[in-house]
């Protein structure tokens, strides 16, 4: 048995989601907040046996594709922000972090 955690942005969830269903994976999504932009994103928490985690990154892969996006950087903390114009910079966002974790116990009441 493994888990699958699956971090993703807000954007690709809802049709990651409905991939996932439709190939017979349960999930569990949280909302959560990344460090780095500091915007929403979704963390995906999906059990199943060691023969199907392959399959299963197939379909984040699929789903969750890297792309370009501009966004404002945050003024500077301490520093003086009457002279500091912010400039929008384009960063990829998007795509997936996955960790596939072993599971020693795996109970469903």
């Amino acid at each position: 048995m493994k888990l699958i955690v699956a971090i993703v942005q807000d954007k690709d969830s809802a049709k990651l989601l409905s991939d996932l269903v439709d190939h017979n994976f349960r999930a569990t999504k949280l909302a959560t907040t990344g460090g780095f932009l500091k915007s929403g994103n979704t963390t995906f928490m999906i059990g199943t046996e060691e023969i199907r985690v392959n399959k299963a990154l197939e379909i984040i892969k699929r789903n969750c594709q890297a792309r370009e996006q501009y966004v404002a950087p945050v003024s500077p903390i301490g520093g003086n922000a009457d002279s500091y114009i912010p400039y929008p910079v384009e960063v990829e966002v998007g795509g997936a972090t996955v960790f596939v974790l072993p599971v020693d116990q795996f109970y469903h009441f």
